[in-house]
């Protein structure tokens, strides 16, 4: 009884962080790992203590909001953690119904929120509160611009979704926000519990819907009735898969790729579609028996910060990296995170000692998001001098630079390590401990140094026998005829990438252009932005004398131009799923170069979305905005027209 009295108050003081005061201070893992043992205990006991957590289905409103009753109560989902509880759950329902068809859909980590619509018009907006009871939020749900405010339909009835920030957004806002948001779900929460307005409107709110809650006079029969007169009057809503078959239902969820989403998603919902047999399955006292929640393994949690170690990269800037007391996440052991910059570590309010959010989605390095606890921490104090070269350093924005370009090692063996690569001038034969060999043994300081290597200098390294220093010696000769658009990338100037390095040989011609053109002549390219064209002015403001060397031992490239008909100039392609004969990079290859622009995200300004086998969210946007989807053979076609 003492442990499940220490747990109560425990789940409980979190959900008051969460649900209230929106300022979590525990991970969903350890919340729910901590839910499950009272769970447990509760079931062996026989006992379920009256503030239990696991007795009602969401927080409080709180006394700002006016209260809002809904019109029909909002369930909360029973979740399970392994396909085998999804198959035990399954064979449930065939009991009663064999013959059963299941929906899947996103799990949404957002906020949920219920409109009410009335005489085709939207009359109202409230969270979920208690399921009975909710928060009236109606002027900050005026601030998103995707929620309709006039619907075909003119009977009364009420629509959920999940009011969500997306990740974009979330970027965007936290690149210029004095105090960064911790993650995309706390940044909805708080905006929508805030009683102004023009705070919920700063962190440009999404909603996507997937019930219809209540319609007067009536019973939507289906799931897929439901997605469907969501559609009919203008609602967003997101993919909807339907099978009978529990095991092709556990494949979908196991191919859901969460990096490819602009949004959290925590788990996939399976219903039962057919309302009817929802009705005879009934509820308990806090989930409905039709549906369950499938809860993928948590990509946040949080750990102690036990230091701040700087590393130095090949364009003089000082990355911060965390090292963190180990921590499970996402079936690995956590040991560091990135830091971004110093002004991320001022805007985080990141200490020394104290505990903090960390999140990983797939192998992407993790990042620290905020503060959970400050547990007393010390400031974390930038170095004053290269950890690498012992140089004086210096702060430009919220980034810190080494100066000493040619004499720190970690610059000019990354420097070495990214002009050599396939994308740049695709020097063979060369590895990372070779480039360093080139450093430490050959005194190879610059990227010119390389063109002075000679197979006899080379054979002096150990691992270089006369074949392997003879092939680099004339890989690096024939490096000297790249293209320009690679010896731009090659060049290593901040911000500008491989898809930058395309557009400005186009647009230049060559590099005597590209290093006298001004900041107008460079912003008036699509996608180059003010910052990219600093850089590139300084770059060559300062590398002068580089690109003369450049030219006198033969490297001064010009653009040829694409020998292919620009049949699709003007276009706009979107890339989704695989395709049978082409790669990613050949698709992409063949529209840029007939003239046509290929972006990562379907808009109204979508021409075509090139759609191949297990294509995702990017072709059911394109079905709802209307774009004109093409296969591979549509796709030949054109490439011929």
């Amino acid at each position: 009884m003492d442990r499940m009295k220490e747990l109560v108050d425990e789940l409980n003081k979190y959900a008051y962080h969460y649900y209230v005061l929106d300022e979590p201070i525990v991970a969903d893992k350890q919340y729910d790992e901590l839910y499950n043992e009272l769970l447990a205990l509760e079931k062996q006991t026989g006992v379920r203590l009256p503030d239990s957590p696991t007795r009602r289905i969401g927080g409080e409103p709180i006394a700002e909001f006016k209260p809002h009753t809904h019109l029909h109560k909002l369930y909360s989902l029973d979740k399970c953690n392994s396909f085998d509880e999804l198959r035990e759950w399954d064979e449930k329902i065939k009991k009663v119904a064999p013959d059963a068809v299941y929906t899947l859909e996103y799990k949404l980590d957002g906020l949920t929120l219920c409109l009410t619509y009335d005489g085709g018009l939207f009359v109202g907006a409230a969270t979920r509160g208690n399921g009975e009871t909710g928060e009236d939020v109606t002027e900050q749900v005026l601030t998103i611009k995707s929620i309709p405010l006039s619907v075909p339909y003119k009977g009364r009835f009420e629509a959920q979704g999940e009011g969500i920030m997306r990740l974009s957004a979330l970027e965007k806002y936290n690149r210029t926000a004095a105090e960064p948001l911790k993650n995309a779900r706390n940044g909805v929460a708080g905006a929508i519990r805030n009683l102004d307005p023009k705070v919920t409107a700063s962190r440009n709110l999404d909603v996507i819907f997937y019930n219809v809650n209540y319609v007067e006079g009536t019973v939507v029969p289906s799931q897929r009735d439901n997605i469907k007169f969501l559609i009919e009057n203008g609602f967003k809503t997101e993919k909807l898969f339907v099978s009978g078959d529990m095991e092709k239902i556990i494949a979908e969820i196991q191919n859901v790729n969460r990096a490819s989403l602009d949004f959290l998603i925590d788990g996939m919902v399976v219903k039962v579609d057919d309302v009817a047999l929802r009705e005879k399955l009934g509820y308990t006292d806090k989930f409905p028996r039709w549906a369950m929640a499938y809860k993928f393994e948590a990509e946040e949690t949080t750990t102690i910060l036990k230091s701040v170690v700087w590393n130095v990269g090949r364009t003089g800037k000082l990355t911060p990296l965390a090292h963190l007391e180990p921590v499970e996440l996402c079936g690995a052991t956590i040991r560091k995170a990135t830091l971004n910059n110093y002004g991320d570590i001022l805007r985080k309010k990141v200490k020394i000692g104290s505990r903090v959010f960390i999140r990983r989605s797939n192998d992407v390095i993790p990042e620290i998001l905020g503060v959970a606890e400050d547990n007393g921490g010390k400031p974390v104090i930038p170095p004053e001098y290269c950890p690498a070269c012992g140089a004086k350093l210096y702060e430009d924005g919220a980034h810190i630079f080494c100066p000493n370009e040619y004499g720190c090692r970690p610059q000019v063996i990354g420097r070495l390590e990214h002009f050599t690569s396939k994308e740049c001038m695709d020097i063979r034969g060369i590895s990372e401990k070779s480039i360093a060999q080139l450093y430490d043994a050959l005194g190879v300081r610059s990227l010119i140094d390389l063109y002075s290597l000679t197979a006899d200098k080379l054979k002096s390294l150990d691992g270089f026998r006369d074949k392997k220093a003879e092939n680099f010696v004339s890989s690096i000769e024939k490096s000297k005829s790249a293209p320009l658009d690679r010896f731009i990338n090659a060049l290593g100037i901040e911000n500008v990438g491989k898809k930058s390095a395309k557009d400005l040989a186009k647009a230049f011609g060559s590099i005597d252009e590209l290093a006298s053109a001004t900041k107008e002549e460079l912003t008036a390219i699509p996608d180059v932005g003010d910052v990219v064209a600093d850089c590139i002015v300084a770059y060559f403001k300062k590398h002068t004398e580089t690109i003369q060397k450049f030219k006198e031992i033969g490297i001064d490239p010009r653009y040829e131009g694409s020998d292919e008909k620009q049949n699709l100039a003007g276009k706009t392609f979107v890339l989704t799923g695989t395709l049978p004969s082409y790669t990613r990079e050949e698709a992409t290859a063949l529209i840029e170069n007939r003239g046509a622009k290929v972006s990562g995200s379907v808009s109204k300004k979508t021409d075509y979305v090139l759609a191949g086998e297990a294509a995702g969210s990017k072709l059911d946007k394109a079905r709802a905005l209307g774009v004109k989807i093409i296969d591979e053979n549509e796709f030949n076609l054109l490439l011929n027209s």
